[in-house]
């Protein structure tokens, strides 16, 4: 039992930069910033479960997809029903024409709620809805593509294409989703009231804790036997393939798994936030999360997670400190990590890491090479004088023969 824990958390490195990154997130960070900068790292902290989930089927399975603000979008516009159907009770609509369904609807001369509304009156259905509808997406989008062997560019393509489609839609459906204006005005959950600092404060611990939940998920699956799998897959594909194994199943899997993590990201940043809109699901959205890890590292979980929270920052220092520049220098900044470290930054820290080992290595020898050099040296010396012993006891016993 102990050493599958060990396993999971990745021996004793992994769990020391899985200690690391609790201790900035649940510690540095609120004791540090104010409560309107903390909601903004839980905002962050919201995307990196994209960036983890693409770590899962991009990094590990190669699968690269450009349409995850989709899955993102759908677990937040799932949760924003909820929170609409909650603030839009009779007694807070009373001055609309129709009481009782959300703003936009009534605007939109829409006079009653529609029936794919009326499930989200339940908490433990928005729940459900929440983990099942992108997950369900995903599985249909993945049966589609993987059974039929489309996969590489022409995968992203299609991804792409359903970010732009679904994206299109929602804003087209103002009457049921509020088009691109969004679902806006959010404000209790449950009778608990949002937009206090305390709630903030308890949602971007919740936000951490299931952060922190879905890596140990990844860090699972990625230690057992469908992990090497799907490296095995990434690299050599056919031969998988003839194996015996079903490539397309175990893709559909991992990507599915992606798919969840952003959905409960999509969730918990429309808690955060208070607001869903469609300019969370297009294609510009998924681009920046691709890079997201990328910039953190493809190949690490706790990688994607610093690389969310550093290109946040640095889009938010750059946009109130050079407004008319920030996008040029958010590119800039992308070009750099890309050409310099195409392995992010978890790249480095494993480059510096080795670096430091060797160092620490060749510094071990020198210390010892002086008492090898010593005894190397005192081996000659040792024999010299047995052989000069050796020879005087030639030339007495001569002497003595010589005498007599």
């Amino acid at each position: 039992m102990h050493a599958a824990y060990e396993k999971i958390l990745g021996g004793r490195s992994g769990l020391t930069g899985l200690l690391v990154l609790a201790a900035l997130i649940l510690l540095v960070f609120p004791l540090s910033l104010d409560i309107f900068r903390l909601n903004l790292v839980g905002k962050y902290l919201a995307y990196a479960f994209v960036a983890v989930g693409l770590v899962l089927c991009w990094g590990y399975g190669g699968i690269l997809s450009l349409g995850q603000g989709v899955f993102f979008g759908l677990g937040g516009y799932c949760m924003a029903m909820f929170l609409k159907l909650e603030a839009s009770d009779p007694i807070s609509t009373k001055i609309q024409s129709t009481p009782g369904i959300p703003d936009f609807m009534d605007w939109n001369q829409i006079t009653a709620l529609p029936a794919m509304w009326q499930p989200f009156h339940s908490f433990s259905f928005t729940i459900l809805a929440v983990l099942a509808v992108p997950t369900l997406l995903a599985l249909i989008i993945g049966m589609a593509m993987f059974k039929r062997r489309v996969g590489d560019v022409y995968f992203s393509i299609v991804t792409q294409a359903i970010a732009a489609i679904l994206s299109i839609l929602i804003i087209g459906q103002q009457g049921l989703t509020g088009g691109v204006n969004g679902i806006t005005d959010l404000k209790t959950l449950l009778g608990w009231d949002i937009r206090t600092d305390s709630a903030k404060l308890i949602l971007y611990f919740v936000n951490a804790g299931l952060l922190f939940g879905c890596i140990l998920i990844g860090r699972f699956i990625l230690t057992s036997k469908l992990g090497r799998l799907l490296m095995a897959m990434r690299d050599k594909e056919e031969r998988v393939r003839f194996s015996g194994y079903d490539v397309a199943s175990f893709k559909v899997f991992v990507y599915c798994v992606a798919a969840m993590f952003s959905a409960i990201g999509g969730a918990m940043f429309t808690l955060q936030v208070g607001f869903m809109s469609p300019s969370f699901v297009g294609i510009v959205p998924s681009i920046e999360m691709v890079i997201f890890a990328a910039v953190g590292g493809r190949m690490s979980l706790l990688g994607a997670v610093y690389g969310t929270l550093l290109v946040n920052f640095g889009k938010s220092y750059f946009s109130e400190t050079f407004p008319e520049l920030w996008l040029f220098l958010m590119g800039g900044l992308f070009i750099a990590v890309v050409m310099v470290f195409p392995d992010g930054l978890a790249g480095v820290y494993q480059n510096q890491s080795k670096r430091f080992m060797a160092w620490r290595k060749r510094r071990k020898t020198s210390t010892l090479s002086p008492s090898s050099t010593t005894s190397a040296t005192s081996a000659p010396v040792k024999t010299e004088k047995i052989s000069n012993v050796l020879e005087q006891h030639v030339i007495d016993t001569s002497n003595l023969e010589a005498s007599k």
